[in-house]
């Protein structure tokens, strides 16, 4: 049996690892200019598909990697929460629709929040802070009881995991293996046709080097919490265990509820039951790898609100961000690449919900 002192030294491991992915994430959409709303309102106000094929590109190299690693056995998809056979239908189309409609009035998703942070944007500190409460208190808070009364008791129950490789193998009677090798070849190709295919200019090898290194955080994530921080039997439960995860599961790259466990721990520093975790961790790395990135760019400058206008316009929509993330179970990353890397359902229909709102958003602001 594993002991407290190899338990330990693995969830430092993990939350070193989290630091690390956070970094080069950072970094890499710092540098990059990957953002999901540029990509929406580059296609939708100007018909420029760049940023949009790069954010397809991204998803395909984390849908490859991470299906491989649950192929090969190291990761198990079943432990993770999008892949619960609980369908949250409502809260996935209302939760994507609000944050889709904040992150327009906010300028950028969680992840581009945190980005600008280290750019030096103090109004897009403000803008995580209130994301973060917002998000606390619709995990904990007022907004948390009528999310579980409310939109949480509409679901549908499904015969098996809401990923498309179980949803199809028990629909056609085939053997998990061979459905998830076709689904993603599938799957993968067409993505790849359109990042290739689609109308517009040509994709730039900064560009393409950006989504591969996105991708592959998400991929990153996965293997180090459900792999490297995976142990069959806790010296304090005699049960397996993910170690230093939020979820007790396994975790990738997310950015609405790992903002609230961040607030959490700067607020409760003192409380010994508040443990650094791999998704703050990655918080804080996204922060300080955009920081360093913009540094080296000679892109980091300070920046405020350009009018009270501004200023409402960012509270409001970091609100909805934070309310409507959590509802949805997650944002443009936490679904949009972590999620749809499982293939789930779920994540599917937040990923659409969240562009539907982000697009009003946009009709929004130019009227």
């Amino acid at each position: 049996m594993i002991e407290i002192a190899e338990v330990q030294a693995l969830s430092a491991w993990v939350v070193w690892s989290g630091l690390a992915i956070g970094l080069v994430f950072g970094a890499a959409m710092q540098t990059g200019r990957f953002c999901t709303l540029g990509a929406l309102s580059d296609w939708v106000l100007m018909g420029n598909t760049v940023r949009m094929r790069l954010w397809i590109l991204a998803m395909a190299v984390a849908i490859v990697l991470t299906q491989a690693a649950v192929g090969l056995g190291l990761l198990k998809d079943s432990d993770s929460f999008y892949t619960s056979s609980r369908l949250l239908w409502l809260s996935h189309i209302l939760g994507g629709l609000l944050f889709g409609f904040g992150m327009a009035l906010a300028s950028g998703c969680g992840s581009r929040i945190l980005v600008r942070v280290g750019e030096g944007s103090l109004k897009a500190l403000v803008a995580f802070l209130v994301m973060a409460l917002a998000s606390f208190m619709t995990i904990r808070g007022i907004t948390g009881v009528l999310r579980s009364q409310t939109v949480e008791q509409v679901f549908l129950t499904l015969p098996t995991q809401q990923d498309l490789v179980s949803l199809a193998a028990l629909a056609f009677g085939i053997e998990l293996t061979s459905v998830r090798l076709v689904l993603v070849l599938v799957l993968v190709t067409g993505m790849l046709g359109f990042v290739v295919f689609a109308p517009g200019q040509g994709l730039s090898r900064k560009g393409i080097l950006t989504a591969g290194l996105v991708g592959a955080c998400i991929a990153a994530g996965w293997l180090t919490t459900g792999w490297l921080g995976f142990v069959d039997e806790h010296p304090d439960t005699l049960a397996p265990a993910y170690l230093v995860t939020n979820t007790r599961g396994p975790e990738s790259l997310t950015f609405v509820a790992p903002l609230a466990y961040s607030l959490e721990l700067l607020l409760y520093w003192s409380d010994r039951s508040q443990v650094l975790t791999f998704s703050v961790a990655t918080v804080l790395g996204t922060v300080l790898g955009a920081a360093g990135a913009a540094r080296v760019s000679k892109r980091f400058q300070w920046q405020g609100f350009a009018s009270i206008t501004d200023l409402g316009q960012h509270l409001v929509g970091a609100a909805l961000m934070g309310i409507g993330g959590v509802v949805a179970l997650g944002c443009t990353i936490g679904h949009g690449l972590t999620g749809v890397s499982l293939l789930a359902l779920g994540s599917i229909v937040s990923v659409c919900s969240i562009l539907a709102g982000g697009w009003a958003g946009l009709w929004y602001l130019q009227r």
